[in-house]
């Protein structure tokens, strides 16, 4: 090879001074090379595949299950509210109210089917459902809040 001619000259040289395509360890090192290069674009792509399916799948699985009931639902109080809003259960459940607001609250029936007393942080009341329908109630020191507890 003349080694005056830069690489983009080369193929200005003859062609008895021109270097063969790579043969031997060089060949088969960049074979390797591609063929790994390959396998992990590949496993990348799968791997993205399957993020995108479980992600997709995780909302319709949300949407689809129930959130498992506690022995004994509870109403949480806090933050001037009672949580959930709207609780259904089935007919002889007790509902325990727990209040976690750092001020008194109450939970009095609008139809005075049940009422405590007024709680202070971290004590509850319960009360066990034995008929059917809707029971809607309130905080009678602060009337804003509301509930409805649903019997089925």
């Amino acid at each position: 090879m003349n080694p005056k001619l830069t690489n983009s000259d080369a193929r200005l040289q003859p062609a008895s001074e021109r270097r063969a395509a790579p043969v031997g360890p060089l060949a088969v090192k960049g074979k390797k090379m591609i063929t790994k290069h390959v396998w992990v674009v590949g496993l990348a792509a799968q791997v993205m595949f399957a993020l995108v399916l479980l992600l997709s799948g995780q909302a319709s699985i949300k949407a689809n299950a129930q959130q498992p009931s506690p022995a004994t639902p509870e109403v949480k109080i806090d933050n001037f509210s009672f949580g959930p809003e709207t609780l259904t259960v089935p007919l002889g459940t007790t509902v325990t109210w727990i209040n976690h607001d750092d001020i008194p609250h109450s939970v009095v029936s609008t139809d005075k089917v049940f009422s405590s007393k007024l709680l202070d942080k971290n004590e509850k009341f319960s009360y066990t459902f034995s008929k059917a329908g809707t029971y809607p109630y309130f905080c009678s020191i602060h009337p804003k809040m509301t509930g409805k507890i649903v019997v089925q």
